[in-house]
């Protein structure tokens, strides 16, 4: 059966990017640490501050793209329909 996306809750959408994000960041923020902790005397070092801000900052940005990414998603599916997909009963 087709369906169609017509409407995508933009609040509800960036929560879940926001924390998907946050958790995605997490892994990457922890191999940085370690990598820069081996880094040559004089270097820079990002250290445990990075852990803490790269996944806010990747959470923050993250809900405020997907914020804007479903209400243009809305205006234009609004304009030309939804995005069509087809579903079945399993």
């Amino acid at each position: 059966m087709k369906k169609t996306i017509t409407r995508i809750g933009p609040v509800s959408a960036a929560k879940v990017m926001a924390l998907l994000y946050f958790f995605i960041s997490i892994p990457f923020a922890l191999i940085m640490a370690v990598v820069s902790h081996f880094a040559p005397p004089g270097e820079d070092r990002f250290g445990i501050a990075m852990v803490i801000i790269m996944p806010i900052l990747y959470a923050a940005f993250g809900f405020i793209f997907t914020l804007i990414g479903a209400w243009l998603y809305n205006v234009i599916a609004a304009m030309v329909g939804g995005i069509e997909y087809i579903s079945e009963e399993v």
